[in-house]
């Protein structure tokens, strides 16, 4: 079956920008439902996994066209819901896999235990099965941040400002909400993220480009940013 793609625009965007945004979305999205039963945002922790090769980083840097993005998420530091991930990149698009996981797989995985996952008929678990026996796909960093989405139902519009973006400083025990993380940004920065459909309604990209004329366009990732602070090369 054919994954849906979307489209995602990033932008690097100051404390004043968000602002701004922010107060004129307002008017006219809606906070997702899960933010808005939290006071209007909530905490993402994802665990990146990457080859023994560091393919997913490496080829971020270098712009490869079509590639692929291991993780393990939980939400608000907590292991209740576990999720597996795949982000997939097929050109200028988006589109992502999930899978619900118990805490028992979850520990394996951390520990690069695919034994068995040959056998599952979810497809995700196979591929993550067959990266790790042939590429050693292994956990490589824990990015920390904090989310608050808004969302439309014309063209399935999601536009999030990603916050207090911090690195896990080598760590990947995911389940403990004490192990220490530290800033990747020396300042207010946040990372504002733009999914759609097919077409962008225009008076929501017109209320982007009034509110941020500064903003710019960026090829941004939260996961190579992390891996940067903490040493990987460029």
């Amino acid at each position: 079956m054919a994954l849906p793609l979307r489209h995602e625009l990033k932008f690097l965007i100051g404390q004043r920008q968000y602002l701004v945004l922010r107060s004129a979305l307002k008017g006219v999205l809606k906070l997702d439902e899960h933010a808005a039963r939290q006071g209007g945002e909530y905490a993402i922790r994802s665990l990146y996994f990457d080859t023994v090769f560091n393919s997913a980083y490496y080829d971020k840097l270098n712009g490869v066209k079509d590639r692929d993005k291991y993780r393990m998420r939980i939400y608000n530091r907590s292991g209740k819901d576990i999720f597996l991930e795949c982000k997939t990149k097929v050109g200028n698009y988006i589109s992502k896999r999930s899978v619900k996981i118990p805490r028992s797989l979850a520990d394996r995985l951390i520990a690069a235990d695919a034994d068995g996952l040959e056998f599952t008929s979810n497809g995700l678990l196979r591929d993550v099965f067959r990266e790790m026996r042939t590429n050693l796909l292994h956990p490589a960093v824990i990015v920390d941040y904090d989310r608050e989405p808004f969302v439309h139902p014309a063209e399935e519009v999601r536009i999030t400002f990603d916050k207090n973006l911090r690195s896990g400083m080598l760590s990947t025990d995911i389940f403990n909400p004490n192990i220490p993380t530290v800033p990747v940004f020396d300042s207010e920065l946040m990372v504002l993220e733009v999914k759609y459909n097919r077409m962008l309604p225009q008076y929501i990209a017109d209320i982007i480009s009034f509110s941020c004329p500064e903003a710019v366009q960026t090829a941004v990732s939260k996961y190579t940013m992390c891996r940067r602070y903490e040493g990987m090369e460029a």
